[in-house]
């Protein structure tokens, strides 16, 4: 039996003519806070998006709990318990903070679970900032608190492997610290998490492994404190700069 909760083998993505993934394989432990980084254009987001059903691929295979899905759906893979919060939060702006949230576990029948139930208390203890805002429309929510919403409303829908592609976007350093902070508490909870990543410090501080994309291909992996070390990650990725003051999770 593997061990691991996903497994991406040899994963190809096509979009018409242009390769975006070519030939990925890379692995996620139950328990573990897997980083994805690469620049812009490098394949990250296709690679995710095809490992969670948004996309199909168009080679490879993807296993998750050790059940080959990669022909399934995005909606029949988040009943699986492999959740993603996309690139762009992609919310429903016109709908309120709570019916974003009560979506979120339209898998789970909305609120009429006291599962779900215990999961929106949770989200709401976690974001407190939320729980002012339930009735506001998420369209006029600021780019931080938009992004604590789609991170919400992904854990609504009680996933056993969260995805996060690019939780930065657009945002002060100030809200990227308390959103990663927040992603290191719910990964000491026992959640699972592949971050994928532009700010690669801030994303390999936290992570327990890594692993590099460039021109659809892992161009390098490891533990995350070694890629930190690593010249040829620091000359492309960190340049000089010191990585963010934030805590590194303690690793076992």
């Amino acid at each position: 039996m593997s061990d691991f909760l996903l497994e991406i083998q040899k994963l190809e993505l096509r979009y018409g003519a242009a390769v975006a993934v070519r030939d990925i394989s890379l692995g996620v432990k139950r328990g573990q806070l897997v980083a994805v980084i690469g620049n812009n254009g490098a394949g990250k987001s296709s690679m995710v998006r095809g490992a969670t059903g948004l996309v199909r691929p168009s080679g490879g295979k993807v296993y998750f709990r050790g059940e080959d899905t990669t022909a399934l759906s995005a909606d029949r893979k988040a009943a699986r318990g492999l959740v993603m919060v996309p690139e762009g939060r992609l919310l429903f702006p016109d709908q309120t903070v709570e019916d974003n949230l009560i979506l979120g576990a339209y898998l789970h029948g909305g609120l009429k679970s006291q599962a779900s139930r215990a999961a929106l208390q949770k989200v709401l203890e976690l974001f407190p900032r939320l729980r002012e805002r339930m009735q506001q429309q998420a369209g006029s929510l600021s780019g931080g608190e938009q992004q604590m919403l789609a991170i919400a409303r992904g854990l609504m829908a009680q996933p056993e492997l969260l995805v996060i592609d690019e939780v930065s976007l657009g945002l002060a350093p100030k809200i990227v610290d308390q959103l990663m902070k927040v992603l290191t508490a719910l990964n000491r909870q026992g959640l699972t998490i592949l971050l994928v990543e532009q700010l690669a410090s801030y994303a390999l501080t936290i992570a327990d492994y890594g692993f590099v994309v460039a021109n659809g291909r892992i161009a390098h992996q490891g533990p995350s404190a070694t890629l930190l070390r690593n010249p040829d990650v620091i000359d492309v990725f960190l340049g000089k700069k010191k990585s963010p003051t934030l805590t590194t999770k303690p690793k076992e």
